[in-house]
């Protein structure tokens, strides 16, 4: 699998712009605030239909207009496939695959399979718990078009439980009708929980020779999943918390509350590790990530590399170079010289200035 091109229209800071890739490394280059990411960003929109960034569809199209395009032309097992994709300030976005509209996001899920890493992630080990969630979250839906149906019925039942709340604050009657709601949030959460502790037993089957080999045998890493609740109790835990819940007007147990713990030789890495373990870590998740992705679909993930080389000293470096030969990877950095230098095939470098890309390099030239 890998992307030939990707075509952009007033998305961003771009007016117009198309950008062909090669099977291996690509490189766009450039001073900070051009638009490097944007065009990694609107891959990983054509392969979920969402933004890494999270952010909203209307704040994605170019300032002054009203609606924006993506045009993306990838080879899956040698068939030719295009997302088309069109973002409406006013509507809700449209998709089509190879020319037929979907209705639903879950169509398009596993047609493009991309493994997004930037400096953010290099900071997963030591940020908040939604910053975890949302690793998880991410990877599970490209790769379980059935989590991502669950999560999204869960966070929609969540909502409309926490109205409840907040209306029996004025109506106490109306409590009656929470058990309504606590039974499909208990249904869809306990999916979601078993989902991720799969997920998460998966991970440490290759992390831990993944992090070994990066620390010369030194460090054994272990995610541990620390969830709120399990499927077995939670259904109790929120009978037990009701008056909490009725207190905050939220939710107070759930799967959303969710969070995951790094082990480096049984030590928690998030509170006693030091910077550069967090970050080897991290590097971890992400190289463990991609060996993931590749057994559960059996082909090559796409890999976005947002500024991240410049973030790792030569060693990690190194041992993401020797990870990513086999698989397309386009990477965004302020300069190119170095990557020159490694053992990589680069097939297309662009200069990225003020919402241009130019080619300036090739494969054959």
């Amino acid at each position: 699998m890998y992307i030939e091109s990707i075509e952009l229209n007033n998305y961003r800071n771009y007016r117009k712009v198309k950008v062909e890739f090669g099977k291996n490394t690509n490189i766009l280059y450039g001073n900070n605030a051009q638009g490097k990411t944007n065009i990694l960003e609107s891959i990983y929109m054509a392969a979920t239909t969402k933004s890494h960034r999270g952010t909203k569809d209307r704040d994605i199209i170019r300032i002054g207009e009203d609606e924006s395009h993506i045009r993306l032309f990838l080879r899956k097992r040698d068939v030719s496939h295009k997302i088309d994709m069109h973002l409406r300030k006013s509507k809700n976005k449209g998709v089509a695959i190879d020319g037929i509209a979907i209705r639903r996001a879950t169509e398009l899920y596993g047609l493009l399979n991309v493994i997004f890493f930037s400096p953010e992630d290099l900071s997963i080990i030591k940020n908040g718990p939604a910053e975890r969630r949302r690793f998880m979250d991410l990877e599970l839906c490209q790769i379980s078009r059935l989590y991502y149906q669950n999560l999204a019925s869960y966070n929609k039942i969540l909502n409309q439980r926490n109205n409840l709340l907040k209306q029996i604050y004025y109506n106490k009657s109306l409590i009656d009708t929470l058990d309504v709601w606590n039974i499909q949030l208990v249904d869809y959460g306990s999916r979601i929980i078993k989902e991720r502790k799969n997920f998460i037993d998966m991970m440490n089957d290759i992390i831990c020779d993944i992090h070994s080999r990066l620390t010369g045998g030194r460090e054994k890493l272990e995610i541990v999943y620390e969830y709120n609740v399990n499927e077995n109790n939670f259904e109790d835990v929120l009978r037990e918390k009701l008056e909490t819940d009725l207190k905050y007007s939220s939710t107070q147990a759930g799967p959303h509350r969710d969070d995951i713990s790094f082990l480096i030789n049984g030590i928690d890495a998030r509170k006693y590790g030091s910077q550069g373990q967090q970050r080897t870590v991290a590097l971890s998740l992400k190289m463990a990530e991609i060996k993931l992705v590749k057994k559960i679909i059996n082909d090559n993930p796409i890999l976005l590399l947002d500024d991240v080389m410049s973030e790792l000293d030569t060693d990690r470096r190194n041992a993401l170079i020797d990870e990513i030969k086999d698989i397309q990877t386009i990477i965004t950095c302020t300069g190119y010289d170095e990557f020159i230098k490694e053992q990589v095939i680069i097939n297309n470098v662009y200069s990225v200035v003020d919402g241009t890309a130019t080619r300036v390099r090739t494969e054959e030239s």
